[in-house]
């Protein structure tokens, strides 16, 4: 059985907000990875954090900003 269309909007409550960022985090990388290993391709991902941590990931050595 397939899930109901979700509908974006912001999260009120702060708990659940973090909670949210931390499992679509999650997700986010694991699809980086597999795209990576797919398509044998580097792969750069840079998120914000709502408190402004900063979070990356590189496939091949390391996010470098210049």
């Amino acid at each position: 059985m397939a899930r109901g269309k979700v509908q974006m909007r912001r999260i009120e409550n702060p708990v659940h907000r973090q909670v949210t960022f931390c499992k679509r985090w999650m997700g986010l990388l694991k699809k980086a990875k597999e795209l990576s290993i797919l398509c044998d391709a580097d792969i750069g991902v840079i998120v914000f954090s709502p408190h402004g941590k900063t979070y990356e990931l590189a496939t091949n050595g390391s996010v470098s900003l210049v």
